[in-house]
């Protein structure tokens, strides 16, 4: 099942002049209903899959209104559903992960990007950058650069971002251009509150499109009207987009009594928050936006305007450019804008702040304050910290934090199913010698950590078999390829599987199907067994598979270690040339444990019987060699000091989050290694039969263990010897 955000969706309903309290991304939700959005569609990711989480909840709601909703199979999907804006005055949103979905949606958005919008086009970008990111490094500002697309990036307070979600429609119908609006990772689970309005209409529908079709030759994107396109974005598109930042005052100027004309601060408005504690720190400002340092706030930050830069540096030395990430776009375009307009202020960026990597706080203050020592120094002697201002604590080195905090990287789940499988893959470098895995995105990205350390690239999204094409030729000896289920029906079944069918490869493609999309958030995909009202699941992996192509096929259950073990050595080893596919099931544990938790508490409330499976280790027989964790890496899978005081090495141990999948068990029987693992049945409301057998056994046990009397306390004398 998918996770439910009904209680969420309430907030959805809020009218004119409610207050809303919630997340910034629940906030950018509400406020795309207020602006009247006829569709709305979108491929999950963090950290913006609550968007369309939500959205499928509110379907009765989204009915009423009128508002077309998919849940699209990719983000090219997503893009190119703002084809509707571009011939009828139909307002849209979509949505991804940026900038992996951005680079999937690129055709879609390049080619609505050149024909222009009639009716307001929006993307809600999740700017996955940062500490907190599970991507490579890059930044959304070079596509809307190259592809002349509005770029938003609000200041991460609830009512500026619900007021640049709807004057950002306004600005795309003003400008006829698409709009990017940037939600990075801390404003989208920021919590605030907003006036509401009440949700709209569309003023203008799918069935009025269908209704009275249009098309002009001069938005087809073939030459010659290509060629006119480009004339119209320089020419006026980009001069009405200016217009409308200024008039509507998108952006912002900070200040406050007493404020410096020596220097000043131009900020991504993602990252106001973020610097306002560091001038409150340093005593130069409150947390109301009142600053002794004049700060211009870029709401918008393509395209700039040049006009507002050159009034906000007038009169002042030198200006520091706040822009996370490289290359340094803003830094360059200001210098060119002042140096053009004959302006003496020095325009600082890169050098007091780092090239790459997140502004976090600490990095933040380090930054501003060395601008500050050289340029306005005279500020901070004379600084007088506000009695709210936090005293700076020193920084510490990172290696005084690893001293202290124990490293925790990335892994699977307690209880996840692809555990066993990569056990599995383990055992079978054993048996094979060292094998070449091409990885994927999504959980089984995890398997490139340790303790499995399997997979020599990650290229993207159901790109695994891609990701191994030039290696599944080579005679004698073959690759393994990952993927996911979610990857698969992303774009895996075309560009790995069709591919490796259409090349005749003859490498091991493992799909792993776990029922859901669970890496963002365990949504439904084409094959989940879930049923769902509003989209068509139920559509097997093995069909897709042998549809385009692939005669060899196995599926195993991955928790069945010693039959995946099986059919993975088959795969390697068969005579048989061409492609081959293991699809591996195994339903995600999180989603499992998610739908049977409230069923089992309701059992058992309602006198039911309960089975929950644990599994334990036994100290006296665990030898601590460690092997199980080794092959397992389960976070329930720890260890604890021996009990035996002759022993120093510490046993293995199970703690209370085990779920009972039975891998750890299964690993040590499948590695052929201790006998220690033992598994407990916890019975709630157990039969007659069950509390009989149970005194029974307890009898026994005190029988064979004997008398209490015959176990010596320390210091007892039994039989002349001293205990």
């Amino acid at each position: 099942m998918e996770r439910s955000f009904k209680t969420e969706v309430e907030a959805l309903k809020l009218g004119d002049g409610d207050t809303f309290h919630g997340e910034g991304i629940l906030a950018v939700t509400k406020a795309l209903l207020q602006s009247g959005v006829s569709y709305v569609g979108g491929y999950q990711g963090s950290p913006i899959s609550h968007l369309i989480d939500v959205l499928v909840d509110a379907k009765p709601l989204m009915d009423q209104l009128g508002v077309h909703l998919e849940t699209s199979t990719s983000e090219a999907a997503a893009g190119a559903m703002l084809a509707a804006s571009i011939n009828y005055p139909i307002r849209g949103a979509v949505t991804w992960k940026s900038p992996v979905g951005t680079n999937v949606a690129s055709d879609g958005l390049s080619n609505t990007s050149s024909s222009g919008v009639i009716g307001g086009a929006m993307v809600i970008l999740g700017e996955d950058y940062g500490e907190g990111a599970s991507i490579m490094q890059e930044r959304t500002h070079a596509f809307a650069m190259k592809s002349q697309v509005w770029l938003l990036d609000p200041r991460p307070d609830l009512p500026t971002i619900v007021k640049l979600v709807e004057q950002g429609f306004e600005l795309s119908e003003a400008s006829h251009t698409p709009v990017m609006l940037m939600m990075r990772i801390r404003a989208c689970h920021m919590h605030g509150r907003f006036v509401a309005r009440d949700n709209r209409r569309p003023a203008f529908t799918a069935q009025d499109a269908l209704a009275n079709p249009q098309r002009t030759y001069d938005r087809i994107i073939l030459p010659p009207s290509t060629y006119a396109q480009e004339q119209q974005k320089v020419n006026e598109r980009w001069p009405a987009a200016v217009e409308y930042i200024r008039t509507h005052e998108l952006n912002e100027v900070f200040t406050g009594p007493g404020a410096t004309a020596d220097v000043g601060i131009i900020v991504q408005g993602g990252l106001f928050n973020t610097l306002m504690r560091a001038l409150e720190r340093l005593g130069l400002a409150d947390v109301y936006g009142a600053t002794q340092v004049p700060i211009y706030v870029l709401n918008v930050t393509y395209p700039l305007l040049p006009q507002e830069v050159r009034e906000f540096a007038e009169g002042k030395r030198a200006v520091l450019v706040v822009e996370e990430g490289q290359p340094e776009f803003l830094e360059q375009a200001i210098g060119s804008m002042l140096a053009a307009g004959g302006s003496p202020t020095r325009v600082i960026g890169k050098g007091p702040l780092p090239m790459a990597g997140e502004y976090t706080g600490a990095v933040m203050l380090q930054g501003v304050k060395r601008f500050l020592t050289e340029h306005a120094g005279h500020l901070l002697p004379a600084a007088a910290p506000s009695p709210k201002t936090v005293v700076e604590v020193p920084l510490r080195p990172a290696s005084a934090l690893a001293a202290n905090v124990p490293a925790r990287p990335s892994g699977l789940c307690t209880g996840c199913p692809e555990r066993p499988l990569f056990a599995s893959m383990k055992l079978l470098e054993r048996e094979l010698g060292k094998i070449h895995v091409s990885a994927d995105i999504g959980c089984h990205s995890f398997a490139t950590l340790p303790p499995f350390d399997l997979g020599a690239s990650i290229m993207g999204y159901g790109l695994g078999a891609a990701g191994a094409a030039a290696l599944n030729s080579v005679p004698g000896r073959r690759a393994i390829s990952l993927m996911g289920d979610g990857g698969f029906w992303h774009n895996g079944l075309t560009s790995g599987i069709g591919n490796a069918v259409f090349n005749k490869h003859d490498g091991l493609t493992i799909i792993v199907d776990n029922g859901y999309s669970a890496a963002t958030g365990g949504q439904y995909i084409l094959s989940s067994t879930g049923d769902s009202a509003t989209r068509k699941t139920h559509n097997p992996i093995e069909a897709a598979v042998r549809g385009v192509g692939v005669d060899w096929v196995r599926r195993v259950k991955t928790y069945d270690m010693k039959g995946t073990h099986d059919a993975l050595k088959e795969a390697m080893t068969t005579p048989t040339r061409g492609p081959k596919v293991v699809i591996a099931e195994g339903e995600c544990q999180l989603n499992r444990q998610r739908r049977i938790a409230p069923q089992l508490r309701k059992l058992e409330k309602d006198g039911g019987r309960v089975v929950r499976q644990k599994f334990g280790v036994d100290d006296e027989v665990c030898t601590g060699d460690h092997s199980c964790i080794r092959l397992s890496g389960c976070p329930s899978l720890t260890i604890k000091p021996s009990s035996d005081p002759l022993r120093l090495d510490p046993v293995a141990h199970v703690d209370n989050s085990c779920v009972g999948c039975g891998v750890c068990g299964e690993v040590a029987h499948a590695a052929i290694l201790c006998p220690s693992f033992y598994r407990a049945d916890v019975v709630s409301n157990p039969t007659r039969w069950e509390r009989l057998r149970h005194r029974l056994r307890a009898r026994v046990i005190r029988w064979l263990a004997g008398p209490p009397s015959s176990v010596a306390a320390p210091g007892q004398t039994i039989g002349g010897a001293i205990a």
